[in-house]
């Protein structure tokens, strides 16, 4: 079975919705991973957006890419732009792709309010999701 991974910078966010859905869609088909440059924890408010959408990513864990470094990834997903530039010379033995996706948090700082904040995760989680449903035409 291939390995995926998807890095970003502190798999927080982006990576864990990317792991998230491609669980959901490919999850029988491929081993899938996410990790980052530095961990950073979960965020609540992607715990929240993808729960909204049927997918149960609380039980995941923020981690450093350093923690898989046993694993031999088939491809590695870099979701934004500092993973693309600063993707460990180890993984690049696997095929990498740049996906960049925004970033939610980021985006969320000016929201005037929560509604306003979440709807910057849900945009996201959204292009996350149709990147995910496609995920053979990487392979």
């Amino acid at each position: 079975m291939k390995k995926i991974l998807f890095l970003c910078t502190g798999n927080s966010c982006r990576s864990q919705m990317a792991e998230g859905w491609a669980r959901h869609f490919k999850g029988e088909a491929y081993d899938i991973y996410s990790a980052g440059l530095e961990a950073h924890g979960l965020n609540p408010n992607a715990v929240r957006v993808m729960a909204e959408a049927a997918v149960d990513i609380s039980r995941h864990r923020s981690k450093t890419v350093d923690a898989l470094r046993d694993v031999d990834f088939d491809v590695v997903f870099t979701v934004c732009g500092h993973a693309d530039e600063t993707c460990p010379a180890f993984l690049r033995q696997a095929k990498v792709v740049h996906v960049g996706f925004d970033d939610p948090p980021k985006l969320a700082a000016a929201a005037k309010t929560d509604d306003e904040a979440l709807d910057h995760y849900r945009r996201v989680r959204d292009e996350i999701k149709a990147f995910c449903q496609s995920l053979e035409q990487f392979m």
